[in-house]
């Protein structure tokens, strides 16, 4: 095989983590105090919000699907997130409040019934994943408008007489002094990674993306799978939401909005085909370092949020570009393999 190709095969595949460290090297010399390791963590911290976002989404996108109604999901987390710490949940004539480990089960269990209710439509009734989700986008946003008719839920600290304080730790709190949230990108990226690379589910996940009427016709169980990846990624759109209102302290019903966006750009960037079939949960985490690292480098240099949607946008487009070329080489190398092996057989028939 041609070396240049080889070589242009192993820097395309590379280019997430290249892209990283061309990130950290431009921002550690332009901006003070970006390399240091609590500036890392404070963004590392902030990579956790998109990454576990784009773990669900890579999960979806996998199977050549897409999930639009993320963002709307963390926001419908947070808020009833805010209304069960400080409102609790009226039943009858009594008023019911949970502690926030129930609190924050309830809200990952309505993020997968959300999901679930996506897949249901997609499967069931044959919608196109991007109008099913596009419309669950709207209504998730208005619901969480609805909850509170359009205000915050504030000072989520909770009530010592009622037993569920504590709920600040989730999103602030360190765990051998690195941040919660972050010890929760790692677990549910073992997680992704697991299923996706060491199950028959991840197996499933990826024959629907490549080929979904053959692997139906191959006896994989196609609704059964769709359904968990869409149920997967509520969930983690949902621990996004609780972790982002712990941050706060208050929940705010339009918190999440472009999420989504950022999730995808991350999907992308590190390497997952849009159109199903090919990807790796870890190079979205990549991706996710690099939209989030180059993002905060911005906000230290001073560039303005208008510049900072130009260059995103940019960056994403020129993953999607590099993507669909690693595509095409790896055609004309697999095309150049075949034809070398034809060649070489019709030389030993002589």
């Amino acid at each position: 095989m041609n070396s240049k190709y080889t070589i242009s095969m192993y820097l395309l595949k590379a280019r997430t983590f290249i892209a990283l460290l061309a990130v950290v090297l431009f921002f550690s010399f332009m901006v003070d105090n970006y390399f240091t390791v609590s500036n890392l963590l404070i963004m590392t911290q902030h990579v956790a919000i998109t990454g576990l976002i784009a773990i669900g989404m890579t999960l979806v996108i996998l199977t050549a699907g897409i999930d639009l109604s993320v963002g709307s999901v963390v926001g419908l987390g947070g808020m009833i997130a805010g209304l069960l710490i400080s409102q609790g949940l009226p039943v009858g004539d009594s008023i019911i409040f949970f502690n926030i480990v129930e609190v924050c089960l309830i809200v990952m269990v309505f993020g997968g019934l959300v999901g679930l209710l996506n897949g249901i439509i997609i499967t069931k009734f044959m919608v196109a994943p991007f109008i099913c989700t596009l419309g669950m986008l709207y209504v998730g946003r208005g619901s969480a408008l609805l909850v509170n008719n359009g205000s915050t839920f504030p000072n989520l600290t909770g009530f010592e007489e009622l037993g569920n304080t504590g709920f600040a730790f989730l999103g602030s709190g360190t765990v051998m002094g690195v941040y919660l949230p972050i010890w929760i990108m790692v677990i549910v990226t073992i997680i992704a990674v697991y299923i996706t690379t060491k199950t028959p589910l991840g197996r499933y996940i990826y024959a629907i993306g490549c080929n979904e009427n053959g692997a139906r016709l191959a006896g994989v169980p196609v609704i059964k799978t769709k359904l968990f990846v869409y149920i997967f990624s509520g969930v983690c759109s949902a621990i996004v939401g609780l972790i982002l209102a712990s941050q706060l302290l208050t929940s705010h019903p339009m918190t999440g909005n472009m999420f989504e966006m950022d999730a995808i750009g991350a999907t992308a960037l590190g390497g997952t085909s849009l159109a199903g079939g090919r990807g790796k949960v870890l190079g979205s985490i990549i991706g996710a370092f690099v939209i989030v690292f180059l993002a905060d480098g911005m906000v230290m240099m001073g560039v303005s949020n208008f510049w900072q949607m130009v260059i995103k946008g940019i960056v994403i487009i020129a993953a999607v570009i590099i993507d669909q070329m690693q595509e095409n080489l790896q055609h004309k190398v697999v095309l150049m393999s075949r034809t070398a092996e034809a060649n070489a057989a019709a030389a030993a028939a002589k």
